[in-house]
């Protein structure tokens, strides 16, 4: 059996990304406007949110989401530009995918499709760049 070599210090980078990317993808130099109003998230109700809850949880579990995508991406030959590939596919194909299905059910707009979406995308691009340079 093939040992599979995963690095560690990637997947931890590929998670820390997920706060800058979304950091500043919801951000009022982005996405802030459309996606609170998209979502029904006043000023005020985004001020009084459990920052730690929050920051921890998505950590943990952008953490699950990296090392899954190391391991698809730890077979040998792997380089930068399948790992974007890789990730985009991952992102735009299934996770964004499930995610508009799943709002199309729960009746959410488009806008609000668009700006999850195209941030999932993005965070997995991202994601599988890192993975599959620094292998």
């Amino acid at each position: 059996m093939e040992t599979m070599a995963i690095n560690y210090w990637a997947v931890l980078v590929a998670t820390l990304l997920n706060l800058v990317v979304g950091g500043l993808w919801y951000s009022p130099m982005l996405f802030a406007k459309v996606w609170q109003r998209s979502a029904g998230i006043s000023d005020e109700k985004l001020k009084n949110f459990n920052a730690a809850k929050v920051f921890g949880i998505t950590l943990v579990v952008s953490w699950i989401i990296c090392l899954n995508l190391a391991f698809f991406l730890a077979a040998p030959g792997t380089d930068w530009q399948w790992g974007m590939t890789a990730g985009f596919l991952a992102g735009f194909g299934w996770a964004s995918m499930i995610f508009i299905v799943i709002s199309l059910f729960e009746q959410r707009s488009l806008a609000y499709m668009l700006v999850h979406g195209g941030y999932i995308t993005v965070y997995f691009t991202l994601a599988g760049l890192i993975l599959g340079a620094w292998q």
